[in-house]
């Protein structure tokens, strides 16, 4: 306990800068699981990538389209053994998928690349055993090597699973120092710790449960739990939240909730529930495949029974129905969004933008409405110079430099607000001496022999000193701090205070009016603080004094009363619930690794100008999926009616070789349209 006691006296100077006190009224992803999937389909992808090699060479199609002849005995027998590894170990994600996709009655992607391969393996093998006909061993391996590749590298772009309860774990301690009757500390588990007991938190710890203080006085830093923009004055009778940061002195403090009853235990559970409950967004590949297995399954159907009515052979009529359905499954639809997704992920991680969510992101482009949270997104967290008033005699810089010089000797963060408006003004400082802190009401020292106070308005109005009320209740109504300098007790001027405006807020929130896009500020603060940071912006809608558990309800309320697509832009724990309930959650990259993790996008620069950026690369994105989608399945409008044969009567059928050749035209297409995807 003698420690404690010298760190407490230690820490006496910062104890209380009651000066500086605002006025009463301020108030289940499996990461792991899914990079085992990606590391599965890239294993897949490579092993079937060397098995084609000599599938290409064996088949005679492909030797007679080389002008070679590579025959031999027993090759077809190889032929088969090799597709048939790459058909049941290559396409075998694919055979699953689509047994899923039957058992929903939902045919998409999968379904349509099984019928594919398993139609192409299927009569190869016939042909190989002594069916009349053209093997396409070649088509099968080709086709699930496209596709595997296609899905190992859609799986890659989004990897990154989030964490979100993990990180907001981390938050607690994992210990705490129980004091017994008599005051001895001893260190306990979390969970030892029941309602009733006692705890000393020392200065820089974070507070381990959630109770109230019977000893002690400090500043708390809540930032990260409510949004409350500055650390907020506690004493004794005071509630404080487990996971915030005990700033400056010691504090005991009595256990009221611990375990699920806790607030942090309470965010956790809202953010696993908004998780679990938001919506999947149909994914344009998946929709494209769909109709396109039903016309293959038509197509298919109808070739065959066309020809045999026109009284052909059932070899043949089978021959035309495997190409038509084959053909109708194109190597560049595979490709056509995993590409896109690939380059805009690129794009956008050089701009500053980590997408983790891409059904989301890719929402974007329909966005009505962001959600913007004050505290560190709009503004930058910390306390600036907005306002200073001289009294009748006396120079703004002479306020300034003998505010600053006292203040130099403070780690409160008004003071570093004070001192870093001098430091950018040029201003030298003097030495300070005799500092100390007025409990509850500033501090005092003297510089250059003269006696210097900066106080609140209750110390000067305990002694009772006449003040310019005009500019003080303006500075206050606009929700500022006000602190008062003194020279031997004389009023020489006051500073107004206020957690600053960022610049590339306000060439957002107007970049947004430009696009129709409605701004919302949401915030715990106060009313005051709040219109006065929106009148700064220009938002014209605000949600002020919003309790840090209602955010994500005020989230669900905009979207249902307006039926608007909503965003929410956060960077505190308390804005994960309303990252994860939101439309698109996004997150401001300086704030905690928590809101990054729940959100669907990180702006690493915590530039909001770069929501608007988001946005923009959204619209890119979607259009260019849109036009290789066209270019990927648009091609079957011709090679489906020449694959089944409708030009026959002329002597022009689509051989499966130069059917081949369009698919890979149309592969080169895709690929190209991908890559020229500008930011």
């Amino acid at each position: 306990m003698k420690d404690d006691d010298k760190r407490m006296k230690e820490q006496k100077n910062h104890d209380n800068h009651g000066s500086h006190d605002k006025h009463k009224d301020h108030g289940d992803h499996g990461g792991h699981d899914h990079g085992d999937m990606v590391a599965d389909f890239r294993r897949r992808f490579f092993i079937s990538l060397v098995l084609t090699i000599p599938i290409l060479a064996l088949s005679p199609m492909i030797q007679g389209f080389l002008g070679v002849d590579w025959r031999f005995s027993g090759d077809m027998y190889i032929l088969f053994g090799l597709s048939t590894v790459v058909f049941f170990y290559g396409g075998w994600p694919f055979i699953t998928g689509a047994r899923d996709e039957l058992k929903d009655r939902s045919p998409g992607m999968m379904m349509l690349i099984a019928l594919a391969i398993t139609i192409a393996y299927g009569y190869s093998s016939l042909v190989v055993f002594g069916w009349e006909g053209k093997q396409l061993f070649w088509e099968l391996a080709t086709l699930v090597d496209i596709m595997l590749l296609g899905h190992w590298i859609e799986m890659k772009s989004v990897m990154g699973a989030s964490n979100a309860l993990e990180e907001l774990v981390k938050l607690m301690p994992n210990e705490a120092h129980r004091l017994d009757d008599e005051g001895n500390a001893e260190d306990v588990p979390l969970s030892e710790l029941k309602s009733g007991d006692r705890v000393l938190v020392k200065p820089g710890e974070k507070i381990p449960v959630d109770g109230v203080i019977v000893d002690g006085k400090s500043a708390v830093d809540e930032s990260m739990l409510t949004g409350e923009s500055v650390p907020v004055e506690k004493k004794e009778d005071d509630e404080v939240i487990g996971g915030s940061v005990n700033k400056e002195g010691s504090l005991t403090v009595q256990v009221e909730k611990t375990g699920e009853d806790s607030y942090l235990s309470q965010v956790i559970r809202m953010v696993r529930e908004a998780q679990e409950t938001k919506s999947k967004t149909q994914d344009l590949t998946n929709r494209a495949a769909k109709w396109l297995f039903y016309l293959a399954l038509g197509a298919g159907f109808i070739t065959l029974f066309v020809w045999l009515s026109l009284g052909y052979e059932f070899d043949m009529a089978l021959e035309r129905m495997v190409t038509v359905m084959v053909i109708t499954c194109p190597h560049a639809l595979g490709l056509a969004s995993p590409l896109v997704v690939a380059v805009s992920t690129t794009l956008s991680a050089k701009q500053g933008l980590l997408i983790r969510n891409r059904a989301n992101f890719e929402g974007a482009r329909n966005l009505d409405a962001v959600v913007f949270d004050k505290t560190g997104t709009l503004t930058k967290g910390e306390f600036g110079v907005t306002d200073i008033v001289p009294a009748e005699g006396y120079e703004e810089a002479q306020v300034l430099k003998t505010a600053a010089g006292l203040e130099q000797n403070s780690e409160h963060p008004i003071a570093t607000g004070i001192v870093n408006e001098a430091n950018e003004r040029e201003i030298d400082l003097g030495k300070v001496q005799d500092f100390q802190s007025l409990t509850g009401k500033g501090i005092e020292g003297r510089i250059g022999g003269e006696k210097i106070n900066v106080v609140s308005i209750g110390y000067i109005e305990s002694r009772e000193l006449s003040y310019d009320r005009e500019n003080f209740d303006k500075m206050s109504e606009d929700g500022k701090t006000v602190v008062f300098v003194l020279v031997e007790d004389k009023i020489i001027g006051m500073i107004g205070l206020a957690d600053m405006v960022r610049e590339t807020a306000k060439e957002a929130i107007a970049s947004l009016k430009e696009m129709g896009v409605h701004s919302i500020m949401l915030t715990g603060d106060n009313r005051k603080v709040a219109d006065w940071v929106a009148g700064q912006l220009g938002i014209d809608e605000v949600y002020a004094g919003v309790l840090p558990d209602d955010k994500a309800n005020q989230i669900k309320k905009i979207k249902e009363d307006k039926g608007w697509k909503v965003a929410m832009t956060g960077d505190g724990v308390n804005d994960a619930p309303a990252l994860a309930t939101a439309d698109l959650g996004i997150a401001i990259g300086a704030g905690t690794d928590v809101a990054m993790e729940t959100a669907d996008v990180v702006l690493v620069k915590s530039n909001p100008n770069d929501v608007v950026a988001l946005m923009d690369l959204s619209r890119k994105t979607y259009r260019k999926m849109v036009q290789n989608l066209w270019w990927a399945s648009g091609y079957n409008i011709i090679a489906i009616p020449l694959a089944a044969g409708v030009l026959a009567p002329w002597g022009i059928v689509l051989s499966p070789a130069v059917g081949a050749i369009l698919m890979s035209m149309s592969t080169v297409i895709v690929a190209i349209n991908a890559k020229m995807l500008k930011a």
